[in-house]
């Protein structure tokens, strides 16, 4: 797991304060532990400022609001629209990104496609039907964040059933909208679709289906058409393939913040507190 160890090592040349509010899970506290031995972050208990607020991720994000802290990750025991909701309220949303997502960062041992089995698959926990304009977004925003983490340029491709133009339907004229939309804003990103998951990784495959895109089957950043299909794909890449998922860094924000799946493990957390802590 090249990338997100990677992550790990600069998280511990830099540390910076991150909330933890769940510490009513074991899991959390396990995590906890970890990363104080290993210096991964400064961990920063909850302060309850308010008496009449006693929600932790409440206290959580009025204390990286405030400055008390850089970022803080939840989600262990608490459902992703609870951690959507008071992210979006008290953190902010990034005006010129405009809308909030959840990218993962996804990592598949011994793989050759995307960037050495690496991929930022997004929206996979936020936005249950993405408009075109939406969808332009979630790319842009994702496409950014792989640059920034890895100065690594992006290749978007827009995921679907169809292989531009070997069907048609509502999701893949959003699909198409979206494109056109990127190109016009974000002129220096490679992007393609709409392309079929296998036409947007593999070379042999693009060639066929797809022979004129310009991300030439070798796409790093994959954006799902809807929720169903992005929060399926990585949770059936994560327990059937093997796949490492770190996530989902919430995106659009105006601060840092990292959702956690209920079925998370320690490492997990750990690695969702690493990510955080190199977030600008």
């Amino acid at each position: 797991m090249r990338k997100i160890n990677w992550i790990i090592k600069q998280a511990k040349k830099n540390p910076k304060k991150i909330v933890l509010p769940e510490t009513d899970d074991e899991r959390v506290v396990e995590a906890a532990k970890r990363i104080k031995k290993e210096g991964i972050a400064d961990l920063v208990p909850v302060e309850y400022s308010d008496a009449d607020k006693k929600d932790p991720l409440y206290s959580a994000a009025m204390m990286v609001r405030n400055g008390a802290a850089h970022g803080f990750v939840a989600g262990a025991n608490h459902m992703t629209k609870d951690v959507v909701r008071v992210a979006m309220k008290y953190l902010g949303i990034d005006h010129s990104v405009g809308v909030v997502s959840g990218a993962f960062l996804m990592e598949i041992e011994d793989c050759a496609y995307g960037e050495d089995g690496f991929f930022i698959f997004a929206d996979c926990g936020v936005i249950p039907t993405p408009s075109p304009k939406q969808l332009a977004r979630i790319a842009i925003s994702s496409g950014s964040f792989l640059k920034s983490l890895f100065d690594i340029e992006p290749r978007i491709a827009f995921l679907s059933y169809s292989s531009k133009g070997s069907a048609e339907g509502e999701s893949i004229t959003r699909a198409r909208e979206a494109v056109d939309i990127v190109k016009k804003k974000k002129p220096d990103f490679i992007v393609d679709g709409e392309l079929q998951f296998d036409a947007a990784i593999i070379p042999e495959v693009q060639k066929r289906k797809a022979p004129a895109s310009p991300l030439a089957g070798r796409a790093n950043v994959l954006i799902f058409p809807n929720l169903d299909a992005g929060n399926i794909t990585y949770k059936a890449l994560e327990r059937l393939g093997r796949a490492r998922a770190i996530g989902p860094a919430l995106l659009g924000l105006n601060r840092p913040c990292s959702d956690l799946s209920r079925g998370c493990s320690v490492d997990d957390i750990v690695a969702s507190v690493a990510l955080t802590v190199v977030r600008k």
